[in-house]
């Protein structure tokens, strides 16, 4: 009996230490990270994210992918990642549409104070782009036609208060034109029907309009950003037609309140360094975007203003919720 009891006494002992040892948290990322990417597939935030994806994968030797919620201007999947739990495992990455849409439709939630900035990714123009089969090459070919045909133009955008919707609104206030609003459930959609005909008009994010544009099937007639692009270097800015227009597009990742400040910081430096690759440089500019990085509270800065500026233009239009 004393022999048995003997032998039994080391493992007893070591019962502590070992329930201490298997009670330590798994070092992070030890599961599948989430992405929620609150627009359709095809449009510009789906298709950054993606690369991004892919590449966190690769870092952390850990899936991390994309979940397409789209619906309600990007509304569902926002509310989605802003109430998952805040252990790093549900992210955003949302563009521009997160702004617009917080400006038309106030949310449930603060969009700036209930959310842990992240990173920013970058920062991009969209492109103005017309079907073939409109006789309009240019920015003024465009406000000619709209003024001598009002309303006969139907534009695209990617949903009532989404980022497309308010940058054209912008440029009718800005131009003195007025179109005719088909709002879809993400750009994606809305490209699909442009390529067919059934809208003229699309001010949509360089990502996902400029494979259409490149290729002749979708005209690019000018850029949002105050210059050209490398992207599309004979392609003239919007304000060169209509002074003061600017309309950018940025594109960021953030999770919920209370993210633990280590994962934030681990993302955004993976992040950061990412977008110095030279890798990611091409694929981005290739794409129109201008690589970002820096700080978390530079992105909060970042979609406060942009609330603010898109909050203007929805009360200049009258634009009201659907």
């Amino acid at each position: 009996m004393r022999r048995v009891l003997i032998s039994i006494l080391p493992a007893a002992l070591l019962l502590p230490y070992a329930a201490t040892a298997f009670a330590q948290p798994a070092k992070y990322p030890g599961k599948p990270v989430r992405i929620i990417v609150p627009y359709a597939p095809g449009g510009g935030a789906d298709i950054v994210a993606r690369v991004v994806a892919q590449k966190m994968s690769e870092i952390f030797v850990q899936s991390v992918v994309v979940d397409n919620r789209a619906g309600a201007g990007g509304a569902i999947g926002s509310e989605m990642a802003v109430r998952a739990a805040p252990d790093g495992y549900t992210l955003a990455f949302v563009s521009g549409a997160y702004t617009t849409g917080v400006a038309l439709i106030k949310p449930p939630y603060d969009p700036v104070n209930d959310i842990t900035p992240v990173v920013m990714a970058g920062e991009a123009s969209s492109l103005a782009v017309v079907h073939p089969g409109v006789p309009i090459k240019s920015v003024k070919e465009l406000i000619d036609y709209a003024k001598a045909n009002p309303g006969k133009l139907n534009y695209g955008s990617g949903g009532t208060g989404g980022f497309s919707h308010l940058i054209t609104a912008l440029f009718e206030l800005m131009a003195g034109v007025r179109f005719t609003h088909i709002p879809y459930k993400g750009t994606g959609p809305a490209l699909t029907d442009a390529l067919g005909g059934q809208v003229q008009v699309i001010f949509g994010s360089t990502p996902s309009t400029a494979p259409h544009a490149k290729s002749g099937k979708l005209r690019a007639i000018g850029v949002t950003s105050k210059t050209r692009t490398s992207a599309f270097p004979d392609v003239p800015p919007i304000a060169d037609t209509v002074p003061g227009y600017y309309a950018p597009l940025l594109y960021g990742i953030w999770g919920p309140r209370g993210l633990p400040k280590e994962v934030v910081t681990l993302w955004n430096t993976e992040v950061a360094k990412l977008l110095r690759t030279a890798d990611m440089k091409e694929r981005l500019a290739i794409a129109g975007i201008d690589p970002a990085g820096g700080p978390p509270a530079e992105f909060r800065d970042a979609l406060k203003t942009d609330i603010e500026r898109w909050q203007k233009v929805v009360k200049a239009a009258n634009i009201k919720p659907e």
